[in-house]
């Protein structure tokens, strides 16, 4: 009787065991970058909330380093419902939602507290609904940081010391025609790939943020860093809209607010890595340039700039341009 009652108990908690394991829904989330890094944290943040929020009902599974893809790539597959969930700097988004393409213009942005203003305000969230039509839920801005120039050539101080340089760029449109502005050739590359090619010459220097040049050594690759600030990138939290749609109200919920709170650590990360930065990289031997006369840059991007207002009406970069 006792063998019966514990075989019966036994099957139960198995039974109980499996049904909570069937009500497990894992997800995938990937970046580029390291683990240790501001899109590090982001995702990790995420993915803590978001099983916490839902009482585990919901497991997002986290992938680093271009595991997955590049960006373009994880992108790609959460569009097509391959992939649940990417988190990507906004380099390769304007090739799905044109729309974004206003936010890389160069010089936009006074700071990044102005950035994060025009984010997280009616302008950013009326670009957040812009990707609903292309197949994506876009849960949140983030932020991948202020850009920067680094390269193994020479100490970059003026705009005419870009001229000739082969540069890495992001697939991105509005910085490709930029870059070309400054003289310099161009080369378009998934961030994967970047280390190898700065290592083998194939590219002289290349332009991130200082959280990324951190987390992806460049120091051991590049001898020289401007501190030019000429483009503000901002990151995004992308899900599958489908997927999305069938989440029950408070799941939606509680997706939105873990990607806000991975926000929330993310730009804390980046304000950190631009607050020791500097050092750390000349500590690590590289040359940093941080006197650069900032009007000569905007003053040589004038042609480029005018062709942008043409493009994206100077209304629309003046509203971005008053936020405060």
């Amino acid at each position: 009787m006792q063998f019966t009652r514990f075989a019966a108990g036994l099957g139960l908690a198995l039974s109980l065991a499996a049904g909570a394991a069937a009500q497990t829904t894992t997800m995938r989330i990937s970046i580029s970058t390291a683990q240790n890094s501001h899109q590090g944290v982001a995702i990790d943040t995420f993915a803590k909330e978001v099983e916490q929020r839902t009482g585990g009902r919901y497991k997002v599974q986290t992938f680093y380093n271009g595991a997955l893809g590049g960006e373009r790539e994880s992108i790609e597959s959460v569009q097509l419902g391959t992939q649940e969930l990417a988190f990507s700097s906004s380099g390769p988004i304007p090739n799905f939602v044109p729309e974004s393409k206003i936010l890389d213009v160069p010089f936009l942005f006074r700071d990044k507290a102005h950035a994060r203003a025009v984010l997280d305000g009616p302008i950013g969230q009326e670009l957040l609904a812009k990707f609903d039509s292309k197949g994506f839920k876009a849960l949140a801005w983030a932020e991948n940081g202020v850009r920067h120039m680094t390269n193994s050539k020479r100490e970059i101080r003026e705009p005419g010391d870009l001229k000739g340089l082969k540069m890495r760029t992001m697939e991105n449109p509005v910085h490709i025609a930029a870059y070309k502005g400054f003289g310099i050739i161009t080369t378009p590359m998934a961030f994967p790939e970047v280390f190898t090619a700065l290592q083998q010459g194939t590219v002289d220097g290349q332009e991130n943020p200082l959280s990324v040049i951190i987390s992806g050594k460049f120091e051991q690759v590049q001898k020289h860093l401007s501190l030019t600030g000429h483009v503000y990138s901002p990151a995004i939290f992308l899900m599958h809209k489908a997927t999305f749609d069938k989440l029950p109200a408070a799941d939606k919920q509680a997706f939105l607010d873990a990607a806000r709170e991975g926000t929330r650590v993310n730009r804390a990360r980046v304000d950190e890595d631009d607050a020791k930065g500097v050092a750390d990289l000349r500590a690590k031997g590289m040359t940093v340039i941080d006197d650069l006369d900032r009007a000569k840059f905007v003053a040589a991007l004038a042609p480029v700039n005018a062709a942008f207002e043409k493009q994206f009406g100077k209304a629309a970069l003046d509203r971005i341009r008053s936020v405060q």
